[in-house]
């Protein structure tokens, strides 16, 4: 549980058993700390162990709050300790890892998490030190140099080596013994390295003994949350330092990878001799050769960045080389052949490269002199900075990766921001002084009777066309003024496209009557209702000679700042903001994705022979406007990114979208193709607890011709940070979109069509970046093809609805099985409960929302989900989706299976079935809205139901319950005047409450 004040904690365990007291050391700012600390106790009278205890209690450590917080306890008894007897340290290292829940220590305290033991009770005697201490105490007021310099010299007399000596300069300060009895010298010299020793051992025991420990304390067993990454190259971990991890690091969710950074920046010659020819720099270390881009200057400035796994050679190697071209032939011979000419190289050790931290200042570069230059070549360096840095380096973007590919565009890491839409309106109101082209034909052209024109006015804006309705006119006369007073809305993305083309036409004559344009940078913005934008009168251009002039339009143009322009499918909407910045309210929290590593990725490149393939794998990443792509690892089944990204979160109710790709584009002579997708994972923000880190592994599912199939596994850190809580809670009783969404609602079938432009047009500006964000990315992260007729979505919604129906029928058979004398004790019980309500009816609602409460408390600790969801494949009815539904899924519009009629009924069908899911998945909703109260699935949803229950148990047992019912009546039934315009908070609550909708695949 957080207990510093800033979402987190630093844990230390406090062990007493026996009277004897161990302590281990603090993990900073860490809710899942991993200690690894052997902590050893003398059991002085084996007789007895049944009836001693062991305690455990965890603590927050005092030098990061106020005071020591407690976090937790466990209690152990001495009887259970024999069970876990053995003979050996082997047997103790051997021990089964157990993990035992938190206990509070008094009713109010707020406890959370396990803590994981491996207990072994060893029956041996105890060692001759230890022994000696206890009979003579005179021993155990020997000075702890004099007992330090004992112990170091029976281990060199073991090991025969002679024992390590302590200078004065390095003796600290003695410190008496606190809260501890005397322990035997034999625990703190055989303890593993790295354990804090009891309290009452002094500094300098511990820090003398800590050299010798290294080399002869028993190893630690491996952690159970992460196995340890073996390569001969682990002295290159590098850890964070103290006050990196207490300050928040941005790697704090993903392990921190080691890398080899080299930086050539130039190099000068040693002589005054001739100009340097074109020269490049080669970078060597084991199988590993690279080099830097040849020019005439010696300047390259160039960055390399090797991962740990990847180097097989303690040796690095940077060698400066000079391009010659050497006639062959007579004189009149052109051809020349290039030849390379060594003027030296530098080589360094790799375990004498100093270890960066990253929030250290970068690393000087240094001029070194290149060693064995061929004669005559003396005195050449190079300026290179060499160090041993991780991924969150401010170099390693920009470097040249040996595990991405090297300098490839489309294999790097990037972030991405979508364009800022708005919606610009256009309303059209009337026409007047009109000329048309030609007089409208005849209808007949016996009676010379000529047609009534019909007119409509039509909209463009780059590729998008509106259209308002036809008028029709009585006569041609120019005196005529039709009028439609229709809106057209468009979706306009910064920067804006430069005008706004308005167009008269005649559907009877199929001719354009005039046409005008609007710059859109003198557009009126606005960001609500209270004002109407101005009109304005616009003149129509013929566009001819003869009609300089065809008459005049009367528009309002506006730019509608108060929406919010949907780019993604409403059940995963990850941002819910007005277009106007003004209206926009300070974050309320922040999320933090960690990217770790997938496994068991299947071959997406399958050569020819069928027998092999490979996977280039990629992850991105979208919250709001902003995307994030991690850079693509070439060839790997089981890719380790280990990136991490954060996002403000303006409202809790949004989704993150996860998804896998392989890489196609980053083959120049293969850029046509597309990425394929591998899978896709959501999550909502709301069912997460905050200021907690989820670390947990999702499978991949994508939906082939073949059938779904299982692409692999992903592994992601989440956390959602909370700066206020209260302005947490009030996101829940606010309004989901913004006001103008209420006040002047689009259509659904309108809202359909604006979405789907606003797809397209940030697709077309991803596909525009540099590297790009191909189009089937976009459109499959956005779930482009939510509304698409598919069986498969129609049969999971249809079991969505039946579920939520089951719950219903359920109740009725019980209220059957009680009539009917199936359960004669439950019966009984209903009886009882039936009279009492009849004898007191004030009861009924306060015993309702009681019992509502208390089912809701133990549904909390007993049956809430503990872990984010993601994709549901049992839910979204992949396993019994047939072939031919999956090659109706998969067909595109239009079809194009048989014939033009077929085709036409069946996109026809397929529209009116798409309606009718999502309608299905609507209704599917509610249900399972109602059933997010009881589920705990948004957490702080349900908490704010629980408390509004006891509330109203309270309120409903103060109150008269006909005063309650007559109060709710005129309530319900009040005058207009005195209703709100905006939704109720009660049903914005409802509205927020967490569907199964986002985990439809």
């Amino acid at each position: 549980m957080p207990k510093d004040g800033q979402g987190t904690a630093s844990a230390f365990v406090i062990v007493d058993f026996d009277g004897q007291r161990r302590r281990t050391k603090t993990k900073l700012r860490d809710l899942n700390p991993q200690w690894d600390e052997k902590l050893e106790f003398l059991v002085h009278d084996p007789d007895a162990l049944p009836t001693e205890t062991l305690e455990i209690n965890v603590y927050n450590d005092k030098k990061t709050g106020r005071r020591n917080t407690f976090l937790g306890k466990v209690k152990i008894s001495g009887a259970s300790l024999l069970a876990w007897r053995g003979t050996s340290e082997a047997e103790a290292q051997a021990s089964p890892l157990v993990y035992y829940p938190l206990e509070k220590r008094s009713v109010f305290s707020q406890i959370k998490g396990e803590i994981g033991l491996r207990i072994c009770y060893v029956d041996e005697a105890p060692p001759p030190a230890a022994a000696a201490t206890e009979a003579c105490p005179a021993a155990a007021e020997q000075k702890p140099d004099d007992r330090q310099a004992a112990g170091q010299e029976k281990k060199a007399e073991g090991n025969g080596k002679p024992p390590a000596t302590v200078t004065d300069g390095e003796k600290p300060e003695e410190k008496k013994s606190e809260d501890k009895p005397s322990a035997s010298k034999e625990e703190e010299k055989d303890s593993p390295p790295g354990n804090p020793k009891p309290e009452g051992a002094t500094p300098a025991a511990s820090d003398a003994s800590k050299p010798k420990e290294e080399k002869q304390g028993p190893p630690l067993p491996p952690s159970p949350a992460k196995e340890p990454h073996h390569s001969s190259f682990s002295d290159l971990e590098i850890r964070p330092v103290t006050s990196e991890r207490a300050g928040g690091s941005l790697y704090d969710l993903v392990d921190r990878v080691p890398y080899l950074f080299v930086r050539v920046l130039r190099a000068k010659r040693g002589e005054s001799a001739d100009a340097w020819r074109p020269c490049y720099a080669k970078v060597v270390i084991g199988s590993h050769s690279v080099q830097t881009r040849t020019v005439k200057p010696a300047d390259w400035d160039q960055v390399f960045a090797f991962h740990k796994e990847s180097l097989n050679s303690t040796a690095l190697e940077v060698s400066v080389w000079e391009e010659e071209k050497k006639e062959e032939g007579s004189d009149d011979n052109n051809d020349k052949e290039v030849v390379d000419a060594s003027l030296g190289s530098v080589s360094f050790d790799l375990q004498e490269i100093p270890k960066r931290s990253s929030q250290d200042s970068p690393l000087a570069p240094q001029w070194y002199t290149l060693e064995g230059p061929p004669e005559g070549l003396l005195g050449n360096d190079v300026m290179l900075a060499v160090w041993i840095g991780t991924q969150a380096d401010e170099a390693f973007q920009e470097a040249w990766q040996s595990d991405s590919g090297g300098l490839i565009v489309h294999t790097r890491s990037k972030v991405y921001l979508s364009p800022k839409l708005w919606y610009l309106r256009l309303t059209v109101i009337q026409t007047q002084d009109l000329r048309f082209p030609s007089p409208p034909p005849l209808v007949n052209p016996e009676s010379k009777e000529a047609r009534s024109p019909e007119l409509y006015v039509k909209g463009q804006l780059g590729s998008q066309l509106f259209k308002t309705g036809r008028v029709a006119l009585c006569t041609s006369s120019s005196s005529a003024n039709p009028s439609w007073n229709e809106d057209l809305l468009f979706v306009a993305a910064e920067p804006f496209e430069p005008f706004l083309t308005i167009v008269v036409e005649d559907a009877t004559a199929d001719k354009a009557v005039g046409q005008a344009r609007v710059a859109l940078s003198s557009v009126h913005r606005r960001l609500d209702d209270r004002t109407e934008p101005p009109s304005r009168w616009l003149n129509l251009a013929g566009g001819d000679a003869e009609r300089p002039y065809a008459g005049r339009v009367h528009v309002r143009v506006c730019l509608e700042g108060g929406y919010h322009v949907l780019d993604e499918a409403a059940h995963v909407a990850s941002d819910v903001r007005a277009a106007s910045k003004q209206l926009s309210k300070p974050p309320i929290g922040q999320l933090e994705v960690g990217v770790r590593w997938a496994a068991n990725l299947v071959p997406m490149k399958v050569v020819k022979d069928g027998a092999s393939g490979s996977t280039d794998a990629y992850v991105v990443l979208k919250y709001g406007p902003k995307w994030a792509r991690t850079r693509t690892i070439l060839d790997d089944f089981n890719p380790r990114w280990n990136e991490q990204y954060a996002w403000d979160v303006f409202d809790p109710c949004t989704v993150l979208t996860v998804a896998v790709f392989d890489n196609a584009r980053f083959n120049i002579s293969d850029n046509s193709k597309k990425d394929v997708r591998i899978g896709k994972v959501r999550i909502r923000l709301s069912t997460l607890d905050t200021n907690r880190v989820y670390a947990k592994t999702f499978p991949l599912t994508a939906i082939q011709p073949a059938g779904a199939k299982k692409m692999g596994e992903l592994e992601l850190a989440v956390r959602f940070s909370c700066s206020s809580w209260l302005s947490l809670i009030q996101a829940y009783g606010s309004p989901m979109l913004p006001r103008m969404h209420y006040l002047r609602p689009l259509g659904p079938a309108q809202q359909d069509v604006l979405r789907g432009t606003a797809m397209r047009i940030v697709s077309a500006r991803l596909a525009r970046s540099e590297p790009p964000l191909g189009p089937e990315v976009v459109q499959y992260v956005l779930d482009t093809d939510a509304h698409a007729w598919s069986m498969r979505r129609s049969k999971a919604n249809w079991f969505r609805v039946v579920g939520c129906l089951s719950k219903a029928a359920g109740l009725a058979r019980w209220v059957h099985s009680i009539r009917t004398w199936e359960r004669p004790s439950t019966t009984v019980l209903v009886h009882v409960l039936l009279a009492t309500v009849a004898l007191w009816p004030h009861l009924i609602l306060p015993t309702a929302f009681l019992y509502l409460f208390l089912i809701l408390i133990w549904r909390y600790y007993r049956a809430r989900p503990r872990e984010p969801s993601g994709m549901d494949p049992r839910l979204s009815q992949v396993d019994t989706v047939g072939p031919d539904e999956l090659d109706e899924e998969l067909d595109g519009f239009p079809t194009a299976r048989v014939a033009e009629v077929v085709r036409v009924r069946y996109d026809r069908l397929r529209v009116v079935a798409g309606r009718a899911q999502a309608l299905l998945g609507d209704v599917a909703a509610q249900g399972e809205r109602v059933e997010a109260l009881l589920a705990w699935r948004d957490p702080r949803a349900t908490a704010i139901f629980v408390v509004l229950c006891l509330l109203a148990s309270v309120v409903s047992y103060a109150v008269p319950f006909r005063m309650l019912a007559l109060a709710m009546g005129f309530y319900y039934l009040r005058h207009p005047r005195f209703r709100d315009d905006m939704p109720s908070a009660a049903f914005n609550f409802f509205r927020r409450l967490p569907s199964l909708s986002d985990r439809i695949i």
